[in-house]
Order: structure tokens, then sequence, then C-alpha cells
């Protein structure tokens, strides 16, 4: 098989081929090994490359396929982790200078699911400085680009995820989301990404932000994300947030389609400024779950305009622990969030008491708008990539550090803890992808990701190829 489209392969492909013995791990980790040293540093989605590891692994790996051993569904398939999560004896940069010298001393519980599922762990993907922007750069390891255009953004906090599945990095890509930063980067870097409900992928240790981070996968297609969210998923003691239930066979399901379904189709969540070009082809994107047989009707929910407030203060709020750097850092640190954390500073206890009392009626009326529909679609982010350097496109409202004005779609499901997924929808007039927003009812994953696989046989994408 070529070795490029080794590279391109979904893993559930790979999975089968490595069984059957037609490819072997060894093929499949030197080709995509191949791929990340032909394309960096200048694509830059990659803090660490595993080489000499990843090729041992990759060699013991063909060795218990050979005895006829099975070492779980990801069996010799590579997987690459953000660098905001441990993997043991590697360092955690964080995207930040601050950072410097920090050593793993063991795997986060998601890594130890990947590697007892048998996935060979080939480097650590680029994020923000402590994950706390849109946008694909950090005073640590500098611009990641978007891999259809060269130094521009490849969205959030999981950019070198996205960046790394775009231009084929491999199949699996471990991206975390604390308000668009699966769905984000997804959609500028043209591949699925899915923000699972709260708890369904332990974090381990817990996250200090108020339980807005979620981890997830992301992946060239629906299926992809299916198997690697069932061998992430699932109760972990450590994390007490974890869900109880074990993770389903969400692979099983996939081919159940939307037929009948109620959706709910929001252009702007009552408030949002969406580039029109962007509009447009999300609006021609939702046709097609009317001709799959959906019942879709427009929908403008009265919370949507409440968000805007909310986020900024909490998000906000939830960098004041890093104030602790400032005195020593400050200088060294991005601009962006060193304004970001001083904009918190006056805030009191009882005004973070009074907000929090409006973000829960907040998230009950998210909750209430599942009642009445199966799932809602909008636009994944406003705009389409624009240069990393900067931190709003050159025609949207300047800020700071309020990246926030142009991903108005995402954080809402973060505070609710809804499963959300941004799925390609089409590619801009410049060339540029544009996503899909698929949101369900809280634990309702199968649906999402259901809803995500008949849009993909519907609308296919995957065979579009950047950096070719």
């Amino acid at each position: 098989m070529d070795p490029l489209d080794l590279c391109f392969t979904p893993a559930t492909r790979l999975a089968a081929l490595l069984r059957s013995r037609a490819v072997s791990p060894v093929d499949v980790v030197d080709a995509v090994l191949s791929r990340i040293d032909a394309l960096e540093p200048e694509l830059n989605a990659m803090t660490c490359v595993l080489h000499d590891q990843a090729r041992e692994a990759a060699r013991t790996a063909e060795a218990a396929i050979m005895r006829g051993e099975d070492r779980g569904p990801l069996h010799g398939i590579p997987v690459t982790v953000k660098d905001l999560f441990d993997v043991a004896g590697l360092p955690t940069g964080s995207g930040s200078l601050t950072r410097a010298g920090y050593v793993a001393s063991e795997s986060t519980s998601l890594v130890e699911r990947l590697v007892a599922a048998g996935a060979i762990i080939i480097g650590k993907t680029t994020t923000s400085e402590f994950g706390w922007k849109g946008v694909s750069q950090s005073p640590r390891t500098g611009i990641t680009s978007n891999p259809w255009r060269a130094g521009w953004n490849a969205g959030a906090s999981s950019a070198g995820a996205g960046a790394g599945a775009g231009a084929g990095y491999g199949p699996l890509h471990q991206g975390s989301d604390g308000a668009g930063s699966i769905r984000m980067p997804a959609h500028f870097s043209g591949v699925y990404g899915l923000k699972p409900s709260f708890g369904r992928i332990p974090n381990v240790p817990v996250r200090n932000n108020d339980q807005t981070s979620h981890s997830g996968p992301m992946t060239r297609t629906v299926a992809d994300s299916a198997l690697m969210l069932e061998v992430m998923a699932g109760p972990d003691p450590r994390d007490h947030y974890s869900l109880e239930m074990p993770p389903a066979r969400y692979l099983d399901t996939l081919h159940h389609g939307v037929k009948g379904l109620r959706i709910a189709f929001s252009a702007d969540l009552g408030h949002a400024r969406v580039d029109p070009e962007i509009a447009a082809l999300v609006a021609n994107a939702v046709e097609a779950f009317s001709e799959l047989g959906a019942h879709v009707e427009d929908f403008t929910p009265a919370w949507g305009p409440a968000g805007p407030d909310l986020i900024r203060y909490f998000w906000a709020a939830h960098e004041l622990p890093l104030a602790a750097l400032l005195p020593e850092w400050e200088a060294r640190m991005d601009p962006g969030l060193v304004a970001c954390i001083h904009a918190a500073e006056e805030s009191s206890a009882s005004d973070y008491v009074r907000m929090r009392g409006a973000k829960l009626d907040y998230i009950a009326a998210v909750h209430r708008t599942f009642a009445d529909y199966d799932l809602l679609l909008t636009p994944s982010v406003s705009v389409a990539a624009f240069p990393a350097e900067r931190l709003q496109p050159e025609h949207w409202p300047q800020h700071p550090w309020d990246w926030l004005s142009w991903a108005e779609f995402s954080y809402p499901f973060n505070f609710s803890h809804n499963p959300a997924a941004s799925i390609p929808c089409g590619f801009t007039s410049d060339g540029l992808p544009v996503g899909l927003q698929i949101v369900g009812s809280r634990m309702n994953d199968a649906l999402v990701l259901q809803a995500s696989a008949a849009f993909e046989t519907a609308r296919p994408w995957a065979d579009r190829r950047p950096l070719a």
C-alpha cells in the first residue's frame, strides 16, 4: 500500500488490514513518521515526535500479531496526544515557557486507555498557552499552521491535533475542549471533532475550571471518532465527575440515520455575528438533513443572547490561578492571556456566585431545548481561518484578549455538558474548510455520532487532502 495512502487510511480500516496481516504496524508507523518529518517544522503541529519509541512499539505490535495475539481495538495504530495531557516520561509543555523542565511521571487516564487498547503514541501536539485561546500560536511553540494555508489559524488549543489530522499524521488524535477547542480546529482544518458529554471521558487530574473541559477524538472520519471514544470512555474513580456507565458500542449504531428526528437549526443563536459565506455553506449543509428524512425547523433560542456576558466573565475568572505566574513570567507569556487574567482581578466572590447562578439558569434553558428537539444544528465557528498572528480576523471587532466574539457557538455546550461535534460541510471560495456543529441532548453521544455519520455519507469530504 502506498505510504501516503496509509497516512490517510482510517483507523477502522487499518485495524482490519493489520489483523489480516495485509499491512504491518511497522509499515504504518514508518509512513506516518515520514509524513511528519516531511511537513515538520513548517506545519509545526508537533511538540515532540517519538521516532525511536514508536518504531520499537510498532515492532512489538507486529510480533504480537504474528503470534496471533490481539491487544485491543487499536492494536498497532498510531495516535497523538495533546500537550496539555501527561504521557509518562515526556514533557508536558502546555504551550508555556513557564513549564520548562517539567516531565510527567505518569500518564493521564485516557492515555493509559489508548495504550491498553494497543495504540502507539507517536508524539504530542501543540496547544495555545495553557489552552487559553482559539488561535494556533503560543510563546513556547510559535505558530501552528493551518494545513490548508501556511501561517493561518488552525484553531484553538487542540490546533496541533486538528492540523495533524488534516495533514495525514495518522488517523487518531486526542483533543480537549473548554469552549470549543476540539470543534474549532476541526472547523478550521477540515476534520471531524467530537466533544462528548462531560464525564464521558475522565479528566485525571480533575481540572479547576468549573467542569467545562471535555476530552475527545479528532479524526478524518466519524467512525474513527466512534472507535476512539469507545476506547477512552468509561468511569474512573479518580474523576468524581466521570459518568458511571461503561462506554457504548458507538460503531454498531452509526448506520441508524436521522429519519424522523426533530432537528432545530439556529443560524446565529439569536445574537452571533457570522460571515456571510460561512452562513451560506452551513445553511446548504442543513438541507441534507431534510433530504435524509429529518424534520428541520429554524430556531432562535431565547437563552442565546445571555451567553456572551457569561463566557467572558467565566473565561477570565478561570484564568485567575495563573496570576501567580505574572511576577516572574508576565513578559514571556502570551499578552492576550495576561490581559485576560488582569480583566478578572477586580471580581469578588459575591460577583462569582451571582454569575454562577445566572450560568445555571442559562444551562437549564439550554437543556429545555432538547425536550422539544433531538438535535440542534449551528455553524461551528463564525469565520474561516485567518492569519495566526492575529487574535481576531482583520475585519472583526478588535480586543486585547476577547477572541470569543467569533466563536459564540461552541461554549454554550461546554457550560451545559451536551455532546457536540463539528463536521466538515464545505469550503470557502478561498479554499478554506468550514464546519457544521451538531449538538445532542446530554449523554446522547450516540445520536450525535449517528447524525454525523448520516451527513458524512450524504456529503462526503474525507477524500480531500491538503498539503499533498
